[in-house]
Order: C-alpha cells, then structure tokens, then sequence
C-alpha cells in the first residue's frame, strides 16, 4: 500500500479544504517558515492515530482546530483524511478487497474524535493496527522529523532493534502479539474470575435448593391453606346465605310491624288532631277551674287560718276552765278545812277557858297567806298551822 493523497480540513493552519497529492517517487514541500510544513506531518500522524496532545505541540487535542484569526472566525471541527492505493493487495483481509482505503479522522469541540475507514466508523485501535501491518505509524521511524536523525545514531540497542523491526514489516505482528498477550491476562483473569463465580454460584445452587424444597413445601402447605381457605368461605357463604334469608323474613316481619305501627300512628295523629280541635275549650274550661281552684285555695287558707285561732282559742278557754276546776277544787278544800278548824277551835275552848276565843272573831280576823299543799293562817295575834294540817 501507498500514500497518494492527503486532504486537510480545519486542522491547525489549512483552514479551507487543502489536498496534497503524493506521487510515485520524491515529493517535497517547500515553504518559508511558519507556512505549515511540519503541520502537514503532524496532520497525517494524527489521522494515523496519534493520541497525545504533546506530540501535537497543542495544550489539548482541541487545538488542532483551526483557532481563527483577526478577519477569519474559528472552526468548531477538523477533519484529515489519507488515502492509500491498494493495487497489490496487501491490505488486511478485512479491507483488501478495494483498490483505495480512505482513511480519516474527524474531531469536534466537546465530542471527541471519530475514525473512519471507507466510510465506515472503526475504532483507534483498528487504524493503528492497519497502519502497523504496512510498517508505518503515528509513531514510527519512518516518519522522521528534525533532529530525528541524529537521535537514531544515538539510540540504544532497543530504539534500534524496533527501527528493525519495522523496517523488517513486524510490527504488526509485535502489535498483535501484544494484543493476543493482553487477551490471554485478561481471559486467565476472566478463568480466575469464572473459578470464583463458579464457586460462588455452587453456594447460591445449595441455596437456591434448599429454597427450592422450602418452595415447594410452601406450595404443598398453600395448597393445603387454599382447601381449607375454600372450605371455611363456603361454610361461611352457607350460614351468610342462612342468615340473608333469615334477616329477610325479619325484614318483612319488621315491615308488617311498621306498616301496622304505621296505622297506629295515623290514628293517633288522627285522634290527636280530634284532642287538638277540642283543646281551646279544654284550655278555657282548665282556665276557669283554676280561677274557682285558686279561689278556693285562698279561701281555705282563710279558713285554716281561722280554724288555727279558733283551736287556740279553745285551747286558751279550756285551760281557763281547768284553772277554774282548780280553784274551785281548792276554795272547796279550804271551806272543809276551815270547817274542821273552826270545830277544833270550838273544842280546845271548851277545855282552855283562858285562852278561847269566839269562832266568829277567829273567821273574821284569819286571812289565808298562801294556797298549796301547805296552809297557813295568821290569827289577830297568833299565826297557827298544826291543828288546822292535821285536820286537813
């Protein structure tokens, strides 16, 4: 395979789409400096997969967009495509059946790049691959650069023996080598991984197992649960069912009761309608039975009054009258007892001349100082008391 064209568009300084055409033999680009010579190495290393920004000369791999000027404005994208004749057929197997490989790459600001191979998006690794298996590269020697030169003179052994390699056509297969290496870490990694998966699932099959019986026992037990479920929900559907038809014959039962409940109650209403046509006159009627009531209320209160003093007057006369009896009683006892004294009197006077006095004298000057169980009696000189008690 063989470089035949170059196209550059919005990459560092060719901002207008630029095509270099490489031509069988020596091709050389000559310029003053700062006209873009070495942008055009740099532009096909770059599409050749170059991933570091330094190697760019660039701060970040956004810098290879044209970054404008005073009178032109900015790029948002850069795009460099190679393309390479394939007339003896010594390609890859994957691309080997077309006469022209276009080879590109394309960048945007915060997107990325993207490859392309014939129009179809590869990865980095598949360009550096189809470049490596033609002895060249974003970094091979065979892109010499300045002051290149003099460091290949000086290089060790190992710089040396990969200028060799390349230029032998190896380098592709030491690529592949290295990628087949890489696969192999990775798949005893992933055997390594796969032992401590297995391991671990062996765990997760004893217990998935040990579910497994507990699941179907749990089934057998839910079977078993539903049965008696349905059991119990038809017993209970019977005695609703029981019950539904017994509420229904008291429910017309307790609609009989109402509608004659009912009737009830509309003669009632009736009859209370009749009462309530009959209650003014009723009222009036209650009006002047209170009015006679009150009246004769007050006119018993007059006679209880009356009654009250009337029975303490009688009361008052009656213990006149027991007073009276008292003291008719006692003016009696007095006259018997004067009687008595005067006999005794009469008969101490007959046995004591000297000292016996005429009743008469004696009944006009006794005068009686006190009534009671005790009498006594003051005579014109002499006041007495035995004979008169003992005759009493």
């Amino acid at each position: 395979m063989k470089f035949t064209r170059l196209r550059l568009s919005g990459f560092k300084s060719f901002v207008e789409p630029t095509d270099l055409v490489i031509e069988p033999g020596l091709t050389g680009v000559v310029g003053p400096n700062g006209c873009g010579k070495s942008n055009l190495l740099e532009a096909l290393r770059w599409v050749m997969g170059e991933s570091s920004y330094k190697s760019m000369r660039a701060s970040g791999m956004e810098d290879v967009i044209f970054s404008g000027t005073t009178q032109r404005p900015s790029r948002n994208m850069a795009e460099v495509l190679v393309t390479l004749g394939n007339d003896d057929r010594t390609a890859p197997a994957a691309y080997n059946d077309s006469e022209v490989l276009e080879v590109s790459r394309r960048i945007e600001r915060e997107a990325g790049s993207a490859y392309r191979i014939n129009g179809k998006d590869v990865r980095a690794r598949d360009v550096q691959l189809l470049f490596a298996d033609v002895s060249t590269g974003a970094r091979s020697p065979a892109l010499v650069k300045q002051g290149q030169i003099a460091e290949i003179i000086n290089a060790k052994p190992q710089a040396r023996r990969l200028i060799l390699e390349e230029a032998a056509g190896i380098t592709g297969l030491h690529t592949r080598r290295h990628e087949a290496e890489l696969k192999l870490k990775a798949a005893e990694q992933n055997l390594a991984r796969l032992d401590d998966v297995t391991a671990q699932l062996e765990t997760q099959l004893n217990s998935l197992k040990r579910q497994a019986r507990q699941a179907l026992k749990y089934k057998q037990v839910s079977a078993e649960i539903r049965k008696l479920e349905a059991a119990g929900l038809f017993v209970a559907w019977r005695d609703a069912a029981a019950q539904a038809e017994h509420d229904a014959q008291l429910l017309d039962e307790a609609t009989r009761v109402l509608a004659e409940h009912t009737r009830l109650a509309s003669e009632k209403l009736r009859a209370r309608d009749e009462l309530g046509d009959r209650l003014p006159a009723l009222r009036e009627e209650e009006t002047v039975r209170a009015a006679v009531l009150q009246r004769t209320s007050l006119e018993r209160n007059a006679l209880d009054e009356e009654e009250k003093r009337l029975e303490a007057r009688r009361q008052d006369l009656e213990q006149q009258r027991h007073r009276a009896v008292q003291d008719w009683k006692l003016d009696m006892a007095v006259q018997r007892s004067s009687v008595r004294c005067r006999s005794g009197f009469a008969a101490d006077a007959g046995r004591r001349p000297s000292n016996a006095f005429s009743a008469s004298t004696a009944t006009k000057t006794t005068t009686p100082v006190a009534r009671g169980a005790s009498q006594w009696w003051i005579s014109s000189g002499a006041v007495w008391n035995q004979p008169c008690m003992k005759g009493a």
